[in-house]
């Protein structure tokens, strides 16, 4: 037996037999120079391919069911084949250039990759690995290259691998695959978000893996504990199965509080909300019994209106149309009812590139201290004032609040708020209806809002909490990055207390306050929020009934003092 130590990308855990991913083959892409007459065929053999390319992510997509998170992925790979700023620097560098489609293909998609790579975030790392897995596709379809073929994982397998590309991650879905373990990756990658989703156990960061590991070993993935064990003895597979059991009857005892409301054990009510990031997953919050959706994101649905776009051949200055949005968030709204819905406005930038003919976010040395979220809407005030227009048309359909990322000033809030009131008047103008009255709050996610939040509270509707970023800052540590991320601790007490003090003067100033980091759908923190005052969590639809069932076990008596020691 061998027990192997990495980082956990997803909870859980699995058993099964490993399946090692053999490791992409080394293209070999031929150098031929062309003359300036052939560039058009040239380009017309990589539109032809990217085509095909798109055509193969498409089967994909319609496998898979409408709530599936893997759509979300898959669509924003199709952007990708469709980016006009990358596609206009591969088209020029052909006319400049005048090699055949592949080498440029190849070049150009290796300098955009490392672009990325070098960007000193790692959540753009992850997304350079994207960039090298679509327009790898392309590039195999245009040189006639054939890699491995996922199918051919069998069922219950323990994937096993350097590293993983997204596109081969729809074996997720297609396979009852009992875990995966890689040395590449971050919790923050595609395939860690859609093990989490599919419920699959996953541990990345472990070196030397197929000198550990070979093909059909028994392999248990503790994703929990971010442990693998190879060839487990008979007293390790008997744990295994016990644990295995427990949580599957834990899982049906759930189900009984997806339509309970939150309440602790002496009938304190704590609201529940669902982050989402597309509409389609409201009615994922309402399965799982949420109150309302606490944090609608909508970057996915910038760039999906991007791709949208793009395909219909509309001008790329209309990219981020305005009905576009109207309708994703009326969408949203009529499917929630009466409940609340907060809606974050373009948190784009930093860790989240977005191009458009009106904004575009260079690669930026520290992109998390740079031009994003209301710093890029402001910066950008006619795709924040079409954002704004699209929530307030909304808002006669539903309970909306709009929240607005990164605030670290009052003169952000106050310029948000006059930009809000110019748009209403705009609205009047056109005879268009909207409720005048939407609540406009902040989330708290730097320790200058933190600090500063009795400036902040009187122009502020409410607070939420986005414990992400408020640890990562106030710490200085980036929790992607394996040689610092055990230093990254939401409990740290710089932390707690600043949480403590936002709570604090929210209620001095009357307004509500909820969480919306993952901290809120942790059952050890969300305990530890709620004896601090905290009556609104926002999390992830799936762990909604977890985090009722753990309140109802305790008082606010015992919640209280729990959070009171957790602080002092």
């Amino acid at each position: 037996m061998n027990i192997l130590l990495g980082v956990s990308a997803s909870c859980g855990v699995g058993k099964g037999k490993a399946f090692i991913l053999p490791e992409n083959q080394e293209r070999k892409v031929p150098q031929t120079k062309i003359s300036y007459a052939d560039t058009p065929v040239q380009w017309a053999r990589f539109e032809t391919a990217c085509e095909k390319a798109c055509s193969e992510i498409e089967e994909n997509l319609n496998a898979l069911e409408e709530h599936d998170i893997q759509r979300v992925i898959l669509e924003t790979y199709k952007l990708m084949l469709t980016d006009p700023v990358f596609l206009d620097e591969l088209h020029e560098s052909l006319k400049q250039n005048r090699y055949n489609i592949e080498y440029i293909l190849n070049v150009k998609m290796k300098e955009y990759s490392e672009r990325l790579k070098n960007s000193g975030n790692d959540y753009l790392a992850e997304r350079a690995l994207d960039v090298e897995d679509v327009f790898g596709r392309v590039l195999d379809i245009l040189l006639d290259f054939h890699q491995f073929n996922i199918e051919e994982v069998p069922d219950g397998a323990v994937i096993v691998a350097k590293s993983m590309k997204t596109s081969d991650a729809v074996i997720l879905h297609k396979r009852k695959i009992a875990g995966i373990v890689l040395t590449e990756g971050g919790i923050s990658s595609h395939v860690a978000i859609l093990a989490k989703s599919y419920g699959i156990p996953a541990v990345v960061g472990i070196e030397d893996l197929i000198k550990n590991i070979q093909n059909s070993d028994t392999v248990i993935v503790d994703g929990d504990l971010g442990e693998v064990i190879v060839n487990p003895d008979k007293a390790s597979i008997a744990e295994l199965k016990v644990r295995i059991e427990s949580e599957k009857k834990h899982q049906e005892e759930l189900k009984k509080y997806k339509d309970k409301e939150g309440l602790t054990q002496d009938g304190q009510r704590v609201f529940l909300y669902a982050n989402i990031g597309t509409p389609e997953e409201a009615e994922l919050a309402l399965e799982y019994g949420a109150d309302g959706i606490g944090l609608f994101r909508t970057e996915f649905l910038f760039m999906d209106a991007m791709q949208k776009m793009n395909k219909g051949g509309a001008s790329y200055k209309n990219t981020l149309n305005e009905d576009i949005q109207f309708e994703a968030y009326k969408k949203v709204l009529e499917t929630m009812k009466d409940k609340p819905v907060t809606i974050r406005t373009l948190d784009a930038g930093g860790d989240k590139i977005l191009y458009t003919s009106e904004s575009s976010v260079t690669i930026e040395k520290n992109p998390l201290m740079g031009l994003r979220a209301i710093r890029l809407s402001l910066y950008n005030p006619q795709i924040f004032r079409t954002q704004l227009r699209a929530l307030y048309r909304a808002s006669v359909y539903g309970n909306l609040r709009i929240l607005i990322p990164l605030v670290t000033d009052v003169s952000q809030v106050e310029t948000v708020l006059g930009i809000a009131r110019s748009v209403q008047l705009s609205l009047k103008e056109d005879n268009i209806p909207f409720n005048p009255d939407v609540p406009i709050g902040i989330m708290i996610e730097t320790a200058a809002a933190a600090i500063c939040a009795d400036c902040l509270a009187p122009r502020a509707k409410f607070f939420s909490l986005g414990t992400n970023d408020l640890t990562q800052y106030t710490l200085g540590v980036d929790r992607e990055n394996p040689a610092v991320a055990p230093l990254y601790n939401e409990f740290n007490l710089a932390v707690l207390r600043l949480i403590e003090n936002t709570i604090r003067i929210a209620n001095v100033h009357g307004i509500p306050v909820s969480v919306c980091g993952e901290m809120a759908g942790s059952k050890e923190s969300s305990i530890i929020l709620i004896g601090m005052g905290i009556r609104s969590l926002s999390m992830s639809p799936k762990l909604i009934p977890e985090i009722k069932e753990t309140i109802s076990h305790f008082s606010m008596e015992e919640l209280e003092k729990i959070s009171k020691y957790s602080i002092s």
